[in-house]
């Protein structure tokens, strides 16, 4: 584990490195932020956690949350569950208001812990899916999408490219994956549409980091999908379309999950990669005024944490959202708790689940268009399951026109019966009515 002291502050700075804050004292809020800038995943690793740190010091620099300023430091897990966990562990009794494990595996390891130390944990996008259920769940967080959020909303894309669902019937969609919590989570949504529309599916593991790809892609060649799901992360992704490139399989019938449809992911491939598609959380650029106020107020202040012409890329923005919904958790329990005071992490978890971003609220944020609305509630710690698909041209992404949602009438019984089974595994009750509106 790679844990940046302190005191080093002022000397990172100056060297361009990440800066860090000082600990949470009396009007400071506290947030720890796991990251990995280092190992096979940095490419992709490095502009998710400078989005998130800009976000923060953009608000400290409007003068914090109603006077609270925002504490913060870094702590590297190299994506490492062990070194995520080791992390979290020297972290949370500084004041901890919330954790971003940034890994699906850490996230798997950190949700035993977090109900015992009253700590939420916010997995936007990733994370384990059956913890949308808030009644069993109380302290995970998966805003804005899980794994079976993806997964649904990719089947419906394909169906309504087929003609119809029913149109599924005798394809053959192949799930390349990485071989780890984060890959596995899909299946059993995928298996369950499998099942309804008559699809065959065969799941490919691909051992991590996933740079050895050969032998999946000689068996995609052997099997001639119509349709291959990339549920990739990091190097795995730019190695998979060029395997792609090198067995000739139309990138035009790839999909990959919003975490395998970003610039690093393309780039090293370039115009090789045209037509591949891949999920959309948020879009990239900086037309947006959000993006604009952070070029102005953090960057042009000479406190960027990355290079400029990162700002607005893909997963830059999605730190940034990350970075966002805390501050808006730590913002309702102000206002639940006392505004201008610093809040407890027990008071963050009831912000997390009280959100009420609408579209007023998104506007005056400077996110209008960027994301939908997202409102949370006891039953409902996703708040949001809306995604697009956005496609390569070989220079740039595309965003398409169209917003899915997640298909709750398909979900919720999966949600529903994974939850229940992990609460009599661990022998914990639902939450009761007094418990949601405490």
């Amino acid at each position: 584990m790679k844990f940046k002291p302190l005191a080093l502050a002022a000397t990172l700075a100056t060297l361009g490195a990440a800066s860090f804050a000082t600990p949470a004292v009396a009007q400071e809020q506290y947030i720890p932020l796991l990251s990995y800038r280092t190992g096979a995943y940095a490419p992709n690793g490095i502009p998710w956690a400078n989005g998130k740190q800009d976000y923060l010091k953009y608000v400290n620099a409007n003068g914090g949350v109603n006077g609270v300023r925002i504490a913060y430091e870094e702590c590297e897990t190299g994506y490492a569950t062990d070194k995520g966990v080791e992390c979290y562990e020297r972290l949370k009794g500084r004041g901890a208001s919330s954790f971003d494990p940034q890994s699906t595996g850490i996230t798997f390891a950190l949700t035993d812990k977090a109900p015992i130390d009253k700590i939420p944990l916010i997995t936007l996008g990733y994370g384990l899916a059956a913890s949308q259920d808030g009644g069993v769940f109380k302290w995970n967080f998966p805003l804005m999408g899980s794994y079976w959020t993806a997964a649904d909303i990719l089947i419906q894309h394909l169906g309504e490219k087929e003609g119809g669902l029913d149109k599924l019937k005798g394809k053959k969609i192949a799930l390349v994956y990485h071989d780890s919590p984060f890959g596995k989570e899909p299946i059993p949504l995928l298996q369950k549409r499998a099942e309804m529309h008559g699809f065959q599916l065969n799941l490919l593991p691909v051992t991590a980091p996933g740079v050895e790809q050969k032998a999946t892609w000689l068996q995609v060649r052997r099997d001639r999908p119509d349709y291959v799901l990339l549920w990739g992360w990091g190097v795995m992704n730019s190695t998979a379309l060029k395997e792609a490139v090198a067995t000739g399989f139309p990138r035009e019938k790839m999909y990959g999950v919003w975490w395998a449809g970003a610039e690093p992911d393309v780039k090293d491939v370039g115009a090789n990669a045209k037509g591949y598609n891949a999920l959309a959380l948020n879009p990239n650029g900086t037309g947006y005024p959000l993006i604009q106020d952070i070029l102005k107020k953090v960057h042009d202040a000479g406190q960027g944490s990355g290079p400029r012409d990162e700002v607005g890329s893909v997963l830059y923005t999605r730190g940034m959202l990350i970075s966002m919904l805390t501050v808006e958790a730590i913002r309702r329990a102000q206002e639940q708790y006392g505004q201008g005071k610093v809040v407890t992490p027990e008071q963050v978890r009831w912000g997390f689940e009280n959100l009420d971003i609408d579209d007023k609220r998104l506007e005056e944020l400077g996110l209008a268009g960027v994301v939908r609305p997202i409102k949370t509630s006891c039953d409902d710690h996703m708040g949001s399951s809306w995604a697009r698909v956005h496609q390569w041209d070989g220079g740039k992404w595309v965003m398409g026109e169209t917003w899915y949602e997640g298909d709750k009438s398909v979900i919720d019984p999966l949600v529903k019966e994974a939850a229940d089974r992990y609460a009599a595994e661990k022998r914990i009750q639902r939450r009761s009515a007094d418990d949601c509106k405490a």
